[in-house]
């Protein structure tokens, strides 16, 4: 592939899950440039270690550009521009005025937008402040695990190499069949990036109809106000019976059945048992280990991406609240989650 065919994408964060994304599209020949604040820009400068779980082994990620302004995007005409950020610093004051610059950069051009974010309905909250065209945007996530080894030190289970592992500012596990999902808001964009991941030959994306891939996401979040309350217990280890736990079950289902999610949702509601979702649960668990899923969620959920969280239960409350339907157990859990927060800090 020669320098001026490669796909070119903008990467916005380079956190964990923009540094891997990067580093499996250069794979398959992107020239990738990421967007980040000026005092992240140093550690760029340098490439990035990453140890892979599935095979202990570490990675180096060159060959990367990055800027440190958002204005430079405008005219630069991407292929792509993939966004990373968590939905608490996107919809946040400056993060909006990053999406108005998305939006004039994107504007009544080719660039294809890949909305990584997980948040209730982020899509059409995107949509209305970039004035994009919803043909130009789809929404996806990052299935692959993976966290920054600087910022946590998670226990280590046989057969992790420790040695390598702490070598590396990246770790990360791709076991879960997909390693990046998309869904069909916009099918050519959906098409586009997934077909330049697989093009990578060491992960496989996935196309999931919009519907499906919310039902996937949104009713996880009660499990990590949950699990916070308890403790992070191994899924494994979860009193079914208990009373917090049937909160949670209570919970999933008053966000399954939302309008939002269709008569797709309804039927799920309707096969969500404590020990059909418990099991999916333990599941998870098995898939990716030895990386410790808990320990993991401890850490990103529990604190990392903490306040997306939050809010994104509180948009789940609110959008009951406009459908007439008061959701008393997710009410009972948040506030519950939130009378903790204050005890504990």
């Amino acid at each position: 592939m020669s320098e001026q065919s490669k796909p070119r994408m903008l990467i916005i964060g380079a956190g964990s899950m923009g540094v891997l994304s990067g580093y499996i599209l250069s794979l398959a020949g992107v020239d990738v440039t990421f967007l980040v604040r000026p005092h992240h820009a140093e550690r760029l400068g340098r490439p990035q270690i990453l140890y892979c779980y599935n095979d202990n082994s570490l990675k180096e990620y060159t060959g990367y550009t990055y800027i440190t302004d958002p204005s430079d995007m405008v005219g630069a005409n991407y292929d792509y521009i993939l966004i990373t950020l968590d939905a608490a610093s996107l919809r946040n004051e400056t993060g909006v005025k990053l999406v108005k610059t998305i939006g004039e950069a994107a504007r009544e051009t080719n660039t294809k937008i890949v909305l990584g974010v997980v948040f209730f309905d982020i899509l059409s909250w995107f949509l209305q402040v970039s004035g994009l065209a919803a043909e130009q945007v789809t929404n996806g996530h990052l299935d692959i695990h993976v966290y920054g080894t600087k910022d946590v030190t998670l226990p280590v289970h046989a057969p992790t190499d420790p040695e390598s592992l702490a070598k590396s500012d990246f770790a990360y596990i791709d076991q879960l069949g997909s390693g990046f999902t998309v869904d069909d808001s916009s099918l050519p964009v959906a098409k586009g990036f997934t077909d330049l991941w697989n093009a990578s030959g060491v992960s496989r994306g996935s196309i999931k109809s919009s519907l499906e891939s919310a039902l996937s996401i949104n009713p996880l979040f009660p499990v990590f106000a949950a699990c916070e309350l308890l403790g992070w217990p191994r899924f494994q280890d979860i009193d079914t019976k208990g009373e917090i736990w049937k909160l949670v079950i209570a919970s999933v289902k008053e966000i399954q059945e939302l309008s939002i999610h269709g008569e797709l949702g309804q039927q799920a509601a309707k096969l969500t048992t404590e020990e059909s979702f418990t099991a999916a649960l333990v599941g998870w668990e098995k898939a990716i280990f030895p990386l410790d899923l808990q320990e993991f969620n401890r850490f990103h959920h529990g604190k990392k991406v903490k306040a997306q969280g939050r809010q994104h239960l509180r948009a789940c409350l609110a959008y009951g609240a406009a459908e007439g339907k008061p959701m008393p157990a997710l009410k009972e859990l948040v506030q519950r989650a939130e009378d903790n927060e204050v005890l504990t800090t």
